[in-house]
């Protein structure tokens, strides 16, 4: 009996001591480690597409000088104003564009320029030749400025998109009737008109209003060349006249609103994101 017992004793403090230790041997399951997050990939904003364009803005003009040919006892005697200056008009345009990508972008654009008045001066003789004498001469001009126009758009922070551009073109000059005024009366010579070449220089900035619609504010430099001011007037023997070209400073503000293509007003399609793959553990 006490051999059994001793016996059962012996295995009870075998099985204590050799337990822990086999339980140790065995090996553990691998840790399941979690699946890495999906990689996001930023999809490309493919800017571009048709816009049109309003603008009005408020132009000063600056003459370039004037010559003008005087029928005498010569032949012909040339004359220059010795002054000249136009003032300050309202314009309006339009146009119609393509946004090529969020950079680059192009249009062709007509602005009707109101009139400018002319205010300018002649010296001379009158009275048959022996008073010297100064003139005064007023008229007014209008033009329509037809541009092909590229502009590059710096880039965009908070809507606002900073720009340059240049364009080329030509210009429909219309001068209004001639008022010559000295010692020896008043004389009217017909206005000039006629297409002249043109080009533009302009920066600015847009602001979006919408997803579609930008305000745009600028300035833009245009120069005209010159071309016929007036005709000939046989009651003063003098014309016909040419001015040297005008150069136009402008402050612009107008709406462009592109219906076509993408906008970079618009906020930008949602990143693809593939679906998590499944965990499988055993």
């Amino acid at each position: 009996m006490f051999k059994t017992a001793r016996m059962a004793l012996l295995a009870a403090l075998f099985a204590g001591i050799a337990g822990p230790a086999l339980a140790a041997d065995l090996a553990e399951p691998p840790p399941v480690e979690p699946a890495p997050p999906p990689v996001v990939e930023a999809q490309p904003v493919d800017v571009g597409g048709w816009y049109i364009r309003g603008d009005i803005d408020y132009h000063w003009s600056r003459f370039g000088g004037g010559d003008y040919i005087t029928y005498g006892a010569a032949p012909q005697i040339q004359g220059s104003f010795a002054s000249g200056s136009l003032k300050g008009a309202l314009s309006a345009g339009a146009g119609i564009g393509y946004q090529v990508n969020q950079y680059f972008r192009t249009d062709l654009t007509a602005d009707w320029m109101g009139k400018s008045n002319f205010r300018g001066s002649t010296d001379g003789f009158c009275s048959g030749g022996t008073v010297a004498c100064v003139s005064t001469d007023t008229s007014s001009y209008s033009a329509l400025l037809l541009l092909a126009n590229a502009y590059i758009d710096i880039g965009t922070w908070h809507g606002v998109t900073p720009y340059v551009g240049a364009g080329i073109g030509g210009a429909w000059v219309k001068w209004d009737t001639l008022h010559n005024s000295d010692l020896d009366g008043d004389f009217f010579h017909q206005g000039g008109k006629g297409w002249r070449f043109a080009y533009a220089l302009m920066a600015g900035a847009s602001y979006c209003l919408t997803d579609r619609v930008k305000l745009d504010v600028g300035y833009r430099y245009s120069h005209i060349n010159g071309g016929k001011m007036f005709e000939y007037a046989s009651d003063s023997n003098v014309g016909p006249g040419y001015d040297r070209g005008i150069n136009v400073h402008e402050v612009r503000g107008g709406l462009r609103y592109q219906f076509g293509g993408q906008s970079d007003c618009a906020p930008p399609p949602e990143p693809y994101q593939p679906e998590p793959e499944p965990i499988y553990t055993k």
